[in-house]
């Protein structure tokens, strides 16, 4: 009796393969698996190591991390996805306009996100300003006043 107690076929009576094929399928599964924890590895080497090479928010360190994750993100469409198994203009058909759009994301958010905090990274608004200044005036009046009634 199955564990679930109903009718579904199992899976090797749906996957409609043999033993070898099956072998076959996991092995491949495990390929994808290793080169993903080696390309993750890298990711976080790079990422321990930045601080003692000196690149931290470099343009160089930004680029090879968004490589990375694209490669990662396109092995993974051409494999799960059974892109691989297309030709190769289809694939290039599907992979390119995925690339220039990752590039058009990251270009916009260095643009507009990027600018955004640089400006405004060595200012201080000037309501934040007067608000401080209010808070250390009531303060220090507060402690005059406190002083003087001890006294």
């Amino acid at each position: 009796m199955s564990e679930f107690h109903d009718d579904f076929p199992s899976y090797e009576t749906l996957a409609h393969h043999s033993e070898e094929e099956g072998k076959t399928k996991r092995k491949k599964l495990w390929q994808v698996f290793w080169i993903m924890l080696a390309i993750t590895l890298v990711e976080l080497y790079i990422g321990f190591k930045v601080a003692d090479w000196h690149l931290t928010g470099t343009f160089t360190i930004k680029f090879i991390f968004i490589t990375l994750t694209i490669v990662k993100a396109a092995y993974i469409v051409l494999s799960f996805m059974h892109l691989g198994d297309e030709d190769k203009s289809f694939r290039y058909i599907v992979l390119i306009p995925f690339c220039v759009f990752v590039i058009y994301l990251v270009t916009l958010v260095d643009i507009s996100e990027g600018t955004y905090s640089k400006a405004g990274r060595y200012g201080l608004d000037e309501n934040v300003i007067k608000q401080k200044q209010d808070q250390l005036n009531n303060k220090s009046s507060h402690d005059t006043d406190h002083k003087s009634q001890s006294h």
